[in-house]
């Protein structure tokens, strides 16, 4: 009896085809690791994923990522594109000329004006290289010398949920892995007892609009599920069921494991579904993550020192502060690719006040990581990257005075940095017009940025695909994509 076949006829239609890119998909991964996760000259349990055959490129400067996400798009005006000569246009309307029919929302679109809104913060020069950087992240003014200032990325979306989607994917279309999942894919994992790719998505202060976070910016996409972002929580259990329940010990977990692994090993014998695989692997991992999570969140071994350079909120789990340490904890341990996702940043309205909570609940503790990172010699092999999904617009939305306004959606040109690995410290690099409107010089499309981060972990973007849909999927899409060489040290 062909149980296999059988297996196959059973499916309906409707399974077959929402089964089938998955499996297909998993099939070369299956075939590259299935004897070194599952064979018998090693048990599964001594296992982690392997980079693929070839991988890296080259020799990389960075062998991990952390991605400091801030979801609802930052303000560059407020913060990092310093235009002083904006206070003569104070309530002027922005010039034709400047805007020059570019599209704009249809939440401004109805004004019948749109009144230029210079920032209200101060600026000042800092660091040796005398970067501009307002009042409002006095801390990362420290850390001026440390990091690549980016002041020309765009993007092509011009809404939220696309544009998160487009700056984790590559793509506006849901469905694609995110950057976490391809670089976990084609690097391996390098602990036996943490994920490869960890997602945190802290608390924020109630100010503001608050996007929402779909899954999508952690998925492994049409990649085999278990190079999924593993989110921890930020209250109660960091993951879910992952104690044993009361009357079990971990030698019962072991002994029960073994039983279930040899019985998932048969199904993928007979089936030749890879995330059967996939399966062993997650029950693995979670088995060994009951000794290593509670490790990593329990603060005792920080001194004070560091607790304190993270800020007041570092002890409280689910905070940004408490998220940007365990951060580094993680990466000390040997997970490849954290993901800090902060919400809150859609400021219509009221942006100062919000813009300025958002600024206190993170900015310490990005400038903290960094720092931490550098004392502890983990900057010289890794790379941190910061910023939203596009920009805010120099016009005002709704009422403008002096100290209030609100800014609209604004994808032509927004501020993004990066710290770390191979990057050039105290850099500035692209230049926006005098109401930071439009890139006057050195313009860097998010697939641009995402081939540079590749390249920074040694991979060819051009040379990382996969096989779905009857194309070679790539990170960053199937225009081309210019690694941002003025930024590399």
């Amino acid at each position: 009896m062909n149980t296999a076949l059988d297996f196959h006829i059973s499916q309906t239609r409707r399974q077959f085809f929402q089964g089938a890119g998955l499996r297909l998909g998993g099939l070369a991964l299956s075939t590259l690791m299935g004897e070194r996760m599952l064979g018998a000259a090693e048990p599964a349990s001594a296992q982690v994923h392997q980079p693929l055959p070839g991988f890296p490129h080259f020799a990389p400067k960075a062998k991990r990522l952390i991605y400091l996400h801030m979801n609802g798009a930052p303000s560059q005006l407020d913060l990092f594109d310093y235009k002083p000569q904006l206070q003569q246009y104070f309530d002027k309307d922005l010039p034709e000329s400047v805007r020059n029919g570019q599209r704009i929302t249809t939440m401004t679109s109805g004004q019948s004006r749109l009144p230029v809104a210079p920032s209200m913060f101060n600026f000042s020069q800092c660091g040796k290289s005398g970067m501009w950087m307002s009042e409002l992240v006095p801390n990362i003014q420290h850390i001026a010398d440390d990091i690549a200032m980016v002041r020309s990325v765009h993007t092509s979306a011009i809404n939220h949920d696309p544009a998160c989607t487009f700056v984790m994917t590559g793509s506006e279309v849901p469905g694609k892995p995110s950057i976490g999942s391809w670089i976990s894919y084609g690097l391996g994992s390098v602990s036996n007892d943490l994920p490869s790719f960890v997602v945190f998505t802290p608390t924020f202060p109630a100010t503001g609009n608050a996007q929402a976070l779909f899954t999508r910016m952690w998925s492994s996409g049409f990649l085999p599920t278990s190079f999924n972002g593993v989110a921890l929580r930020g209250q109660g259990d960091p993951v879910l069921f992952i104690k044993n329940p009361p009357g079990v010990d971990g030698s019962d977990r072991r002994t029960m494991l073994d039983a279930l692994n040899k019985l998932n090993q048969r199904n993928f014998e007979r089936f030749g579904d890879p995330e059967i695989q996939t399966r062993i692997a997650q029950y693995e991992m979670a088995f060994r993550m009951q000794t290593s999570v509670p490790g990593l969140t329990d603060l005792s071994d920080e001194s004070e020192a560091t607790l304190n350079m993270y800020g007041p909120d570092v002890k409280r789990m689910g905070s940004f502060a408490s998220s940007a340490l365990l951060a580094r904890r993680l990466v000390e341990r040997g997970t490849r690719v954290v993901q800090i996702l902060h919400r809150g940043w859609d400021q219509h309205s009221g942006l100062p006040k919000n813009i300025k909570a958002q600024c206190m609940d993170t900015e310490q503790a990005c400038a903290a990581l960094v720092k931490d990172l550098k004392q502890r010699g983990l900057l010289d092999d890794t790379l941190v990257v910061w910023g939203g999904e596009f920009g805010r617009t120099v016009y005002s939305q709704g009422t403008l005075t002096k100290d209030n306004y609100g800014r609209d959606h604004h994808p032509r040109n927004f501020c993004m940095w990066m710290a770390g690995a191979g990057v050039k410290g105290g850099t500035v690099y692209g230049e926006t017009d005098d109401f930071s409107y439009n890139i006057v010089k050195d313009p860097v499309h998010i697939n641009d940025l995402n081939a540079t981060i590749l390249h920074l972990m040694g991979i060819e973007h051009s040379r990382f695909t996969y096989k779905f849909q009857g194309l070679d999927q790539r990170l960053t899409g199937v225009e081309e994509a210019h690694v941002v060489k003025g930024i590399l040290a």
